[in-house]
């Protein structure tokens, strides 16, 4: 099973939208990492795929009950950690939304294959999706404000990006990238461990340690009840450190993804 957190407080109404109570969105992550990237979202009667990032047979075992139950996928960019199946989550069915950059990039065709663009929101079924602008080395990155009308509840999935311009109010759930720490990060380049260009190419792409803290304080905190900090990189991370000072930080329960669940 993935790592699972639920969002149980109301914030009431969110993007303009009604929607039921008395239900909680559930968050789980699966796998979260350079080597594959696969996440789901529910509301207890639809589930959503977030990114794709593993093979076909690799996610349907993971999800342990096929495709049948996910009403639509979520994909923030290209690279094949976060894309790998995408092809055949369409051709199993799966409607895909992502950026036309994406699209692009990946040579998806067809009906299935849904182009979506920062700031403006789209819904399917009981959600509603408004991507943000990510900031990534792929063509149209997006990160991804999503509300459910049936639980009423807003999460923030973000990652591979080394900041984000927005703040949010009313969030339940946070998912969000926490991939280095400059300080391990400089340590593994002197010692020769890793090239003075990958950590440039980390710089420009990637959300590292205290950024991400000072990105969690500028938003407001007060309805979350779960963080998830997502694709710690395999060698310049800390996962203790990492999940103890952003706990000291928001004050919530904070989870720490792990590359295969």
């Amino acid at each position: 099973m993935g790592r699972t957190s639920k969002g149980n407080q109301k914030p009431g109404r969110s993007l303009g939208c009604p929607g039921g109570m008395g239900y909680d969105m559930e968050f789980k992550s699966y796998a979260s990492s350079s080597k594959g990237n696969l996440h789901t979202l529910s509301d207890g009667r639809e589930t959503i795929l977030i990114e794709c990032g593993l093979s076909i047979k690799e996610i349907k075992k993971a999800l342990g009950f096929g495709l049948s139950g996910i009403s639509f996928c979520l994909l923030t960019h290209g690279h094949a950690d976060h894309s790998k199946a995408a092809k055949d989550i369409m051709k199993a069915g799966i409607d895909i939304y992502t950026s036309q950059g994406t699209i692009d990039a990946l040579g998806l065709h067809g009906h299935r294959a849904h182009a979506i663009q920062a700031g403006v929101q789209f819904t399917s079924g009981n959600w509603i999706v408004l991507p943000v602008e990510a900031q990534h080395d792929a063509p149209e990155p997006l990160a991804f404000l999503i509300y459910n009308r049936r639980t009423r509840e807003r999460m923030l999935f973000a990652t591979d990006t080394f900041y984000l311009k927005n703040i949010f109010a009313g969030l339940n759930i946070i998912a969000v990238e926490c991939n280095y720490a400059a300080d391990i990060l400089a340590e593994n380049v002197a010692a020769g461990r890793i090239p003075a260009e990958l950590k440039k190419r980390l710089m420009r792409s990637h959300f590292e340690l205290s950024n991400v803290k000072k990105f969690l304080q500028a938003n407001d905190l007060g309805r979350v009840k779960a963080v998830h900090l997502l694709h710690l990189s395999e060698g310049n991370s800390n996962a203790e450190r990492f999940k103890r000072e952003v706990q000291s930080i928001v004050g919530k329960p904070v989870y720490v993804a792990a590359e295969r669940s």
